[in-house]
């Protein structure tokens, strides 16, 4: 009987680290521009690995992570802005 409780407990912990890995590449892309979908998508099917890959990806231009950095400052310019602030000058140069 304990041996199933061992399995059970262990198998509880890799349910955990599953989840944990999903929500924390879920985070990841959504910070980076990618929105939150291909994180969780990529955290179910890798599990571990996702969040390293996360990582690695290169943030897009207008995005949280270029503009509040990977935790979110206070403040500061919003995504929306940015664009708009980059459409005009853009638009404005030609």
């Amino acid at each position: 009987m304990t041996l199933i409780a061992l399995l059970g407990a262990k198998s509880l912990l890799g349910l955990y680290l599953w989840l944990g890995s999903a929500i924390v590449a879920s985070y990841l892309s959504d910070r980076k521009g990618f929105g939150e979908k291909p994180g969780l998508v990529t955290g179910l099917l890798i599990s571990v690995v996702a969040p390293v890959v996360w990582l690695v990806v290169p943030a897009k231009q207008d995005s949280r992570w270029k503009l509040h950095g990977p935790f979110g400052g206070g403040g500061g310019q919003t995504v929306a802005a940015a664009r708009a602030d980059r459409e005009a000058e853009e638009g404005g140069g030609s």
